[in-house]
């Protein structure tokens, strides 16, 4: 079977955490940077949880390519351009699964223009290719 696994020639950058007590624990990033609680997604735990963490990296990534899809049609995004990400987490019997939502905003933008500008940045978002195939995606143009 061929791997379609694409292999870095440069790496960029490395985030490296490390996470003591799972879902009810904390996340610490080896600069020091990040230092969160952890807590399950529904309770009433002071930290944050996996799924809110990745809604919030995926947003970001998928901004920054929105940004390089509309610089290739010498366009700049409105600064008030944003993603709502929602992420999740699912049971179906005993299996655990992720599914999600981009609601991404591109006001001022003609319509046809945001949608090839929003198909651009799923090409291109490293979180988009992460998830493509593995998990049910739904992006919305609102």
């Amino acid at each position: 079977m061929e791997n379609n696994i694409t292999k870095a020639e440069k790496v960029l950058y490395t985030g490296k955490t490390t996470t003591i007590g799972g879902r009810e624990g904390n996340s610490k990033s080896s600069d020091g940077r990040l230092d969160i609680l952890l807590s399950s997604p529904g309770t009433n735990g002071k930290g944050t949880n996996p799924e809110q963490l990745f809604a919030a990296g995926w947003s970001a990534c998928f901004i920054g390519a929105m940004n390089i899809a509309a610089s290739k049609l010498k366009i700049k995004l409105p600064e008030d351009s944003a993603v709502d990400a929602e992420v999740d987490l699912c049971l179906n019997g005993d299996q655990y699964f992720l599914q999600a939502r981009l609601n991404v905003k591109l006001p001022g933008i003609e319509k046809e223009l945001a949608k090839t500008i929003v198909e651009g940045a799923h090409q291109t978002c490293p979180y988009s290719k992460m998830s493509r195939g593995n998990i049910d995606v739904e992006i919305n143009l609102l």
